[in-house]
């Protein structure tokens, strides 16, 4: 390939529709004074002229910039309640493909706010599709500043810092590791820390940003768009004949004439057929008869109705399933899967509809936890519905809650942004902060959501969805539960300021001695933070900066045990009394992650790497599923001797990590040339065969198949011999989940990674260990597929999180993760499929080769 080429597509063959996302706005206006209020009424009408972050929406609409005429109708944000800022960090796509569009569509921006009962506009903003430069669609953010009284559409401005992230993210700068990570943080810190003149605001969206370019070219084929008839090309033509010229009559250009098919743009083609509509309203709105609670379908239908339940979730209904669904809602009512199968064939918007599924849940068998956080996902606004799936999770002990508790915590964040605006009557908690103090049985007072926004509430109260709610209160009951919902909802607050409000209602109702453990907490990871960041910066041989360490830990961190012990956010089982400095390290790395090691209340050491400039969030998920994992085997009695070592993310881009007594693969290859020799050294048995203690091989058999299946599953990349790692009684593992769901910064990445040199330990592809190890993973395999609805719904969650390849694509990270289930498997398919997955894994080259280019790449690199 030539040095000069580029890879892009073009646009007429790009048939995705259009999506932009509006982040927030930023800037405020001058208030009116008390006393305007009333020599000025109709300004008062305006909320945004009293109050800071009055309540506003935004709509989105194309239209062509050459004939100002529109292209679709408006789109609109979901509302949201704003606290100490603008931002609704929503996707909106709009009723247009990409194919559709040329370089004169232009996207209107509308900013509307409440003005008394009707609303009215707030600034009105334009923007090109397409570069006008390079003919390339959008991509990355784009920020315009415009002034309250400007009565011109404001147009995008050029700001050097967003260019620099744009480029960045689309792949047009050259990547350095080592440097990105800080570099684009301090971008980002500008960016957000420029400082707006009264008056002047700053609207900041974000354009889809494609693997590739999507470059403008006209189709072939004439444009639909260009064929609407309307006024606009009405043409009056005169037509002679003979010579003779006849009346002038009024006809419709529709196209060339030389083309046999005519394309006409239908704007109704994405809408909900009328009277399907109708007549799915009619059929439900009847009121429902004896007769209709006691039909039961045939062996057809019931064949159907259980092909539909057993479909995964996600998986969207037709309208037909939909109506079959309906139409034996109450045979189904007996079947706890079928629950949330109803919820998807109901339109939650009519009341009648609602009404009657609401009744139903009421006498619903009881549905499984993993229904139950399908229920909490971002599809269902309704709160009563999600009321119903909190009342289920009471029910879950602490030990399951602290399992989910990573996406209950992102559930809340559902709650903050669309069930405010919910019609229902669910009731929501209004908490006072100040005066729920040591409280620990505090019941706040109950409203309905309407109520709160009608009203004004002391600025020191809050409201408390009902999910939110039930975290608090169990998180104050359980400590260790407390302590993971702090430190996660601290870490996600940083991306959602919405948080702040549960944050502090949970921390202002735990008792004294729990809120000193917490700020004990803070103090500690605040004093480990500077220590990374002073190291870091010291540009010191890795010497001269474990000198550093040393020294900060005897002056400082030693002092803040002297008289008090404090339990670590990483493992609150675990009191730290002292730190142990001979113990302490820095790696030799870009980041200088720390290795501390503490004394421990009885006595033993424990040993955590602390580091900043590395988001967690992503490895943390990966750890939190592959326990869930482990206890989902174990639920089945079958223990693959797994070691999820524990994470936790304590803010963005730092976070703290157990550490485990390991030896990478790497190492023992260079130091031992084998694994069976790494055990024997270990562990030794003359008795046997292998020369290793039973239970050693035991543990490392089992291990690696329980490894195998689970980063098959969630798609683990970058697999190599550094981060593959074996414990000294043989418990092997994964570390480094840097990639996930199929992504992989290697060609031709293995679908599995299965070293030869760990078949060598088997004893071969012939031996008992060998076939051990694939019965075990046929039946981790087939436990995991029967609980895949469970995980899927888990996925489901994590989708509007900041996980980054999750967020590069939310829909397919999903879908990757259900390609991996085979759901059009059946159980003895499946296990051949993963036989198959096996054998190809053993024999595959390319990794091999893979492994030898990174070995050579880390020795030029030392």
């Amino acid at each position: 390939m030539a040095l000069n080429s580029v890879t892009f597509f073009v646009s007429h063959e790009c048939d995705a529709c259009l999506t932009v996302k509006i982040i927030n706005l930023e800037g405020s206006s001058a208030l009116l004074k008390q006393s305007e209020k009333y020599t000025e009424p109709d300004l008062s009408k305006r909320a945004s002229n009293f109050i800071p972050n009055s309540d506003m929406f935004v709509s989105l609409q194309v239209f062509d910039g050459e004939t100002g005429r529109n292209l679709t109708i408006p789109v609109y944000t979901k509302y949201v309640p704003f606290k100490n800022s603008r931002v609704w960090d929503q996707w909106l796509t709009l009723p247009i493909k990409i194919n559709q569009l040329d370089m004169t569509s232009t996207l209107l921006i509308e900013l509307w706010e409440y003005n008394g009962d009707t609303r009215s506009i707030f600034a009105k903003l334009e923007t090109q599709i397409f570069n006008s430069h390079d003919y390339s669609l959008k991509r990355g953010r784009e920020v315009f500043k415009f002034t309250k009284d400007n009565e011109k559409r404001a147009l995008p401005m050029k700001d050097q810092n967003i260019a620099l992230i744009n480029d960045y993210h689309t792949g047009e700068l050259k990547t350095s590791q080592w440097l990105d990570n800080s570099v684009i943080s301090a971008l980002e810190e500008q960016v957000k820390g420029e400082k707006l003149p009264l008056g002047t605001f700053k609207l900041t969206i974000q354009h889809k940003i494609t693997q590739v370019p999507i470059v403008y070219t006209a189709s072939e084929v004439s444009n639909a768009q260009v064929n609407i008839p309307t006024f606009h090309n009405l043409e009056r033509n005169e037509i002679q004949e003979n010579g003779n010229k006849s009346e002038n009559e009024v006809k419709i250009s529709l196209g060339k004439s030389h083309e046999s098919t005519l394309f006409f743009y239908d704007p109704d083609q994405y809408n909900t057929d009328l009277i399907e509509e109708k007549f799915r309203r009619l059929e439900r709105s009847s009121r429902e008869t004896d007769t209709e609670k006691y039909i039961k379908p045939d062996a057809k239908k019931r064949d159907v109705l259980n092909a539909i339940i057993a479909s995964p979730p996600g998986t969207k209904l037709t309208d037909h399933e939909k109506g079959l669904i309906w139409k034996y809602r109450y045979y189904l009512s007996n079947n706890k899967k079928a629950l949330t199968k109803l919820l998807q064939s109901t339109n939650l918007s009519e009341e009648s509809e609602i009404k009657e599924v609401l009744d139903l849940m009421d006498i619903w068998a009881e549905i499984d936890l993993d229904d139950t956080m399908e229920l909490l996902g971002p599809q269902y606004t309704n709160i009563s519905v999600r009321s119903y799936a909190v009342n289920r999770l009471r029910k879950a002990s602490d030990n399951e809650l602290e399992l989910y508790l990573l996406q209950l915590v992102q559930s809340v964040c559902f709650e903050c942004t669309s069930t405010l605006s919910d019609k229902s009557n669910s009731e929501f908690t209004i908490v006072n902060i100040e005066n729920s103090n040591n409280d620990q049985n505090y019941s706040g007072d109950i409203i309905d959501a309407s109520q709160f926004l009608a009203n004004s509430f002391d600025k020191n109260s809050v409201m408390i969805s009902p999910l939110a709610e039930f975290l608090i209160r169990r998180a104050v009951k359980n400590f260790r539960l407390g302590n993971f919902f702090y430190w996660y909802l601290r870490s996600e607050s940083e991306r959602n300021t919405f948080l702040v409000h549960i944050l502090e209602s949970f921390k202002s109702r735990l008792p004294e001695h729990s809120k000193k453990t917490i700020d004990d907490q803070i103090l500690l990871v605040d004093m480990l933070r500077k220590f990374c960041e002073e190291i870091k910066q010291s540009k010191e041989t890795t010497v001269k900066k474990q000198e550093i360490l040393l020294h900060l830990i005897s002056s400082r961190m030693r002092s803040l045990f002297k008289n008090k012990a404090i339990t670590l956010p990483l493992d609150p089982d675990v009191i730290a009394v002292d730190v142990i400095p001979s113990s302490c390290k820095v790696f030799k790395s870009s980041l200088s992650p720390l290795k501390i090691t503490f004394l421990t209340a009885n006595g033993q050491h424990y040993s955590l790497m602390f580091k900043v400039g590395d988001d967690l969030i992503q490895d943390q998920l990966v750890v939190q599923i592959i326990k869930l994992m482990d206890q989902l085997l174990k639920n089945e009695n079958v223990d693959l001797k797994l070691t999820p070592y524990n994470i936790l993310a304590t803010g963005k881009n730092e976070g703290a990590i157990g550490f485990i007594p390991n030896e990478t693969m790497s190492s023992i290859l260079s130091v031992h040339h084998g694994i069976l020799k790494y055990l024997q050294q270990n562990y030794p048995s003359q008795a046997e065969i292998d020369g290793v203690e039973p239970w050693v091989m035991d543990n490392f058999v089992k291990s690696c198949a329980g490894y195998c299946v689970i980063t098959y599953i969630l798609g683990v990349g970058d697999r190599h011999l550094d981060n593959l790692l074996i414990q000294p009684d043989g418990k092997f593992f994964h570390a480094d989940f840097g990639y996930i769901l199929g992504y992989d910064p290697k060609p031709f990445p293995p679908l599995m990674k299965l070293p030869p040199q760990i078949i060598e330990a088997f004893g071969g592809t012939d031996s008992a260990n060998y076939d051990k190890f694939r019965s075990y993973c046929f039946v981790a395999y087939s436990i995991l597929r029967r609980n895949a609805g469970l995980i899927i719904n888990l996925f489901e969650l994590m989708k509007t999180s900041d996980i980054p390849n999750i967020k590069m694509d939310p829909e397919g990270a999903v879908l990757k993760v259900m390609e991996k289930f085979a759901f059009d498997l059946s159980e003895e398919d499946a296990t051949i499929h993963f036989q198959n997955l096996i054998t190809t894994s053993v024999n595959a080259l390319i990794p091999l080769v893979i492994d030898h280019l990174h070995n050579l790449a880390q020795y030029w690199r030392v």
